[in-house]
């Protein structure tokens, strides 16, 4: 059988290629954004890689006549919040062009792979303290273009479902962490902070937004496996929670990771980091995807930010 990975350069990109590649038999696809020659870490894989915009119709075309996927997992996407309030037209068109020209080119020509469409906590918004946990039925509230990006791919991945047949799953991860994250996110925003002191690259100073907020952090590597279960044993046309049902404070994240140095680290609050708005406290209700595929989460907390942190001071060349 054979697999396409949209996004496959990407944080959970890379990640699920390693997963699919290692512990399945299936022939791996992977679309990229870039040259494939700069994905160095996926070489070893054995995936054959392609340059796509996805944004291009007729470029989709060509990848799924080549690629004949009998499974897609669409990770493509602009992920990072805050970017999306810079340039809210380029994360609305990024996100829903491509997965629209991905589902109505399928429906064009008849073919009905498997495709997994991944959606976000961030659909749910300003949740209240009194509502966590959260299920998939919790009502819509997007607080920012990513989340409203994210709730059409949601509604689009239903609609080819219940109007073509296509068989969607749809899945809402929650945030997820581990080596390989874009420093712009906040695990690996303190953890390269923190190698650069200890290098003695930086002053002893970490930068910080709001550290109160509480969200249900999950190692991306607990995440794609999730996304190969949704997949295969979840049912086409339902929408699947993904988390680990606890929530951490970004102050105990950075505690944990400051603990973890043996250099003294003074913490300021940076403006610049801090978002319009900041849910208190985010939840994840992950029971409907453990009855239907067993999934449970395996990576701890505590051991997902010692490989962050192992990874940046590799990268700042601490011994």
């Amino acid at each position: 059988m054979r697999a396409l990975i949209t996004g496959v350069g990407g944080f959970a990109g890379g990640h699920l290629a390693r997963y699919l590649c290692r512990h399945t038999d299936l022939t791996v696809f992977g679309s990229v954004f870039f040259e494939p020659e700069r994905y160095t870490h996926l070489h070893e894989l054995g995936l054959t890689l392609r340059r796509v915009d996805l944004r291009d119709e007729h470029a989709v075309e060509e990848l799924l006549d080549e690629a004949a996927p009998d499974m897609i997992f669409h990770l493509a996407a602009q992920a990072f919040v805050p970017e999306s309030w810079d340039d809210p037209w380029g994360t609305l068109e990024n996100n829903i062009r491509a997965q629209l020209n991905i589902l109505h080119t399928l429906a064009r020509l008849d073919a009905r792979p498997r495709v997994l469409v991944i959606g976000s906590a961030d659909q749910y918004g300003a949740i209240r303290p009194d509502e966590v946990p959260v299920d998939e039925s919790h009502p819509f509230r997007p607080d920012s273009p990513y989340s409203v990006s994210k709730i059409a791919q949601d509604m689009l991945g239903l609609q080819y479902y219940l109007s073509h047949g296509i068989p969607v799953v749809r899945v809402r991860p929650f945030n997820h962490i581990g080596p390989g994250q874009n420093k712009r996110f906040v695990a690996p925003a303190f953890a390269s902070q923190i190698a650069a002191i200890e290098a003695g690259k930086a002053d002893p100073v970490v930068y910080v937004g709001n550290l109160e907020a509480r969200r249900d952090f999950t190692d991306v590597r607990d995440v794609v496996r999730a996304y190969y279960l949704a997949l295969t044993r979840g049912r086409p046309g339902e929408v699947y929670n993904i988390g680990s049902g606890k929530a951490h404070s970004v102050r105990e994240l950075l505690d944990l990771l400051l603990s973890l140095s043996p250099v003294a680290i003074e913490v300021r609050q940076d403006p610049a980091r801090m978002r319009p708005v900041d849910v208190p406290v985010v939840i994840c209700d992950a029971g409907k995807l453990r009855r239907d595929t067993g999934w449970e989460p395996a990576i701890p907390f505590e051991q997902s930010l010692r490989d962050v942190l192992a990874e940046w001071r590799a990268k700042m060349g601490v011994g």
